[in-house]
């Protein structure tokens, strides 16, 4: 190849100049504009690339430097090489060649002199057979199915934010000028795959200095951009007929959207009525050939302005409707209607209405009318992609009003929105800020909510009452950004279950919280540690703190940082009500703090969960010291798996025994090894008038009969306040339970709900506990799960609950029922089965 001529072939001028062209190759050079593009590899958000980074230039060059002969870069429309004369031959934009060079259907040539077709020699060419050893660079947008022997495929990833400025800093000549541009596109389209093209931002440069030299406002969506590149294009025209121009362009627009490709032929041009502006369409088309040869080729250098000029041509002209029109370019349009939803609008259309005459009446009314009730539909569904889209057309059109009357109060916008895009995130973030509240903000399991997203949704962030990122992996940036939507705005409830935040983050998040609306903060499973404990102290005794409810169950902060949380219940400031630590690595070691905290009178806690964990008989001997103080506050305990054994129960005994003993109304004893002498002991507690306990769980705690009898004795004395009894996984059988089906018989009995599963009930049972259910006046939940009834008593199980006004569930799973008679079951809304 000459390098000489193929310079002179560059620096050629290309007929008219146009906004959708590029910046031509002459201006790059001989200005010294060239930026560099990148590779995956390099890149980086916070900087620019430098000479030693992995641009794209270096990986061509590693690439023909190896055993590699063809390179095949895949990117965005419109990029371009520093250095082509540097490689032998370059095919540009091969994808949309439209008789794919495939061996299979060509004989391949090898003789340089042989005539062959175009096809032909790109085939011979790329696979090898015709001069063997050349290198080849092939452009491309992804397309699988171009493979070629001994090729390396690089991903082009184009201009980045770093790229981007450097281009707009070398654009306009003055720095303010020139970041007030940079700053507004990166507001307005920066999340569009497309901006990383430079073509693209050649011409949004060109487009927003033609604005800003006239004192005109800049476009806020992509729709007001086209309107005003295309405004720009026919005014330089300055020719009539251009509302008949536009429609010329619109069907061919949609003749390449549904042929797949760009380009069409002079012959083809002629049957979309373009013989009268053969010689303007150099202003919208890229035009190879002579104009008067047969064999000159047209095509969009622009896929998305090919797209709008289908979407203004719908507005021109009685056509299809929307729907069949949607529905035909399905799939190779992919924003089309997106313009037609931003055309739409009065306020974006009116600038093309001034130069093409008004849009058709009919056309609008049937967009208008397919939006709203597609809508109503999509949103009543749960199908977040569709929300996202309906998202996604509301932002095009821009209108406030239109988001009010399409996003009701029957919407379900509570459902998960999780592992949203960047684009995704500002079309929601638009609608929430349209809104000016949002009841529940559900991105539960988004992978990867970066900066870039976090920055975009935080309005709407700080406009959620409630926001959930529970099962997400939130960056470093993102949760600074959440920390600041917290701090001025109106959340409530916040879920980070399952975050994995680790210690850094959550102290970037604490930022935030001290002065904030907050109640509730969920932080299950977020790998925190001692450390985090620190962070919490200064914001739950900051006297801003609204925090009501803080979980931390399923995190190691040990008995250090559950000491160092102690000294903040006992702070005035402190609000919190519910502390769960659920499996936090506790032990009897720091109980005693703990307890003094309970009962310091400062501490407004009324639910503490220290399940799981390693509390031991003579942790709960500490915890009782404030269950007998009447500045205790606490309501509910819950030691559920907490290597207990009976010891602990006299302590529990005295405690319930105590007159000062008046707020504690549920405990959870549940799998622990308490046995017959510390279930009485504990049954002996509750015989105390005057006993507030109305809930009491000690499933699979080794109770026996005598324990049953006495649970029953207590039920029916008339002092107990019992509404629930969880004693199931204890091996009773018919007998022992028989003792509480004859206490729920009693007047009495005041149990709302009884759980025993799996205490080895049969049939035999049956009667007793019917009778019970019939008699009581109270009861509404029995839990029956993994007994032994069979078919035998289904029919009067039926019947008891059809009968039962106050009955609501009876749970019969996993029982020895029969297929046939499940089906029974099945049709009594009461039953679980």
């Amino acid at each position: 190849m000459d390098k000489d001529a193929l310079l002179t072939h560059i620096l050629k001028p290309k007929g008219i100049s146009t906004l959708l062209g590029g910046e031509p190759p002459i201006s790059v050079i001989n200005n010294n504009k060239y930026i560099t593009q990148v590779t995956p590899e390099a890149q980086v958000t916070d900087r620019n690339v430098d000479d030693s980074s992995p641009s794209l230039d270096h990986a061509i060059h590693s690439a023909l430097s190896g055993q590699s002969k063809t390179v095949i870069l895949m990117g965005p429309e419109g990029s371009v090489l520093q250095k082509p004369e540097d490689v032998l031959c370059v095919f540009d934009d091969l994808d949309q060649y439209k008789v794919f060079p495939d061996p299979s259907v060509h004989t391949l040539c090898s003789d340089p002199s042989q005539a062959v077709s175009v096809s032909c020699l790109i085939a011979s060419l790329l696979h090898g057979s015709l001069l063997k050893g050349a290198a080849f660079v092939v452009a491309t947008r992804p397309k699988e199915s171009l493979e070629f022997p001994n090729s390396t495929r690089v991903e082009v990833l184009g201009f980045l934010k770093p790229q981007r400025e450097a281009y707009f800093n070398g654009f306009f000549t003055d720095p303010a000028t020139a970041n007030k541009a940079l700053t507004h596109m990166e507001r307005t389209l920066g999340f569009y795959d497309f901006c990383s093209s430079p073509r693209f931002c050649w011409t949004v440069c060109s487009i927003y200095k033609t604005l800003m030299d006239a004192g005109a406002e800049l476009p806020e969506t992509l729709t007001q951009l086209h309107v005003d590149i295309l405004v720009h294009l026919i005014q330089a025209l300055n020719e009539a007929g251009v509302r008949e121009l536009v429609l010329a362009l619109g069907r061919m627009a949609s003749h390449c959207s549904l042929d797949q490709h760009s380009s069409c032929t002079k012959e083809e041009l002629d049957c979309f009525s373009f013989q009268q502006f053969l010689s303007s369409v150099g202003a919208f088309l890229q035009v190879d050939g002579d104009l008067d040869s047969d064999a000159c080729v047209f095509s969009f250098t622009s896929q998305l302005m090919q797209e709008f000029l289908l979407a203004v041509s719908f507005f021109l002209d009685k056509s299809e409707g929307v729907e069949k029109m949607l529905e035909k370019h399905k799939g190779h349009a992919k924003f089309l209607d997106l313009f037609l939803s931003g055309l739409s609008e009065p306020v974006q259309r009116r600038p093309l209405e001034t130069l093409l005459g008004e849009f058709n009446s009919d056309q609008i009314t049937d967009f208008e009318r397919w939006f709203k009730s597609s809508s109503e539909e999509t949103l009543k569904g749960c199908y977040k992609d569709k929300h996202h889209r309906c998202f996604h057309l509301l932002h095009q059109a821009h209108s406030k009003k239109l988001v009010k009357e399409i996003i009701t109060p029957s919407a379900r916008t509570g459902i998960s929105y999780g592992d949203l895009s960047l684009q995704d995130c500002v079309a929601l973030n638009y609608v929430v800020t349209c809104l000016g509240e949002m009841e529940l903000l559900n991105l539960y399991r988004t992978r990867d909510f970066t900066e870039e997203k976090a920055e975009a949704l935080a309005p709407a962030m700080s406009l959620s009452h409630k926001i959930s990122f529970s099962g997400s992996s939130l960056s470093t940036g993102a949760v600074s950004h959440l920390a600041s939507a917290l701090s001025r705005g109106i959340t409530k409830e916040l879920d980070l279950s399952h975050a994995r935040l680790g210690d850094e983050k959550f102290k970037i998040l604490c930022a935030g919280l001290r002065d904030c609306k907050l109640q509730e903060l969920k932080l299950l499973a977020c790998r925190l540690t001692e450390a985090s404990c620190d962070e919490l102290v200064p914001v739950l005794t900051s006297g801003t703190s609204q925090l009501f409810v803080l979980d931390m169950m399923h995190n190691e902060i040990g008995d250090h940082g559950l000491m160092k949380l102690s000294k903040a219940l006992q702070s005035p400031h402190c609000k919190l009500q519910e502390l769960p630590l659920k499996s936090c690595d506790l032990t009897a070691a720091s109980m005693e703090t703990f307890s003094a905290a309970l009962c310091s009178g400062k501490s407004e806690l009324r639910k503490v969960i220290l399940s799981q964990n390693s509390i031991g008989d003579s942790g709960v001997e500490a915890l009782c010291k404030s269950l007998k103080n009447p500045l205790c506050k606490l309501q509910s305990l819950e030691l559920f798996d907490s290597e207990l054994t009976g010891t602990c129960c006299r302590h529990l005994m005295e405690a319930l025994m105590s007159e000062h003993s008046q707020s504690l109304t549920e405990l959870e004893l549940s799998v622990n090894d308490l046995g017959q002498e510390g279930a009485l002991l504990l049954c002996q507690g509750l015989s105390r008038t005057g006993c507030p306990l109305e809930k009491l769980g000690l499933k699979r705690c080794e109770l026996t009969q005598p324990v049953f009898k006495e649970l029953g004795s207590l039920l029916k004395s008339g002092t107990s306040r019992l509404k629930s009894l969880i004693v199931g996984i204890n091996k009773v059988g018919n007998q022992g339970v028989k003792h509480l089906w004859d206490a729920v018989a009693h007047p009495s009995c005041l149990l709302e709900e009884l759980d025993v599963e799996m205490t080895h009930l049969t049939d035999a049972c049956v009667e007793d506990l019917c009778a019970a259910v019939r008699a009581s006046k109270t009861l509404k939940i029995l839990e029956l799960r993994n007994n032994s009834l069979t078919d035998v008593s289904v029919p009067a199980l039926i019947q008891v609950m059809q009968d039962s006004h106050n009955m609501q569930e009876m749970n019969l799973k996993y029982n020895d029922f029969s297929d046939e008679v499940l089906d029974m079951l099945y049709e009594c809304d009461k039953i679980r089965c």
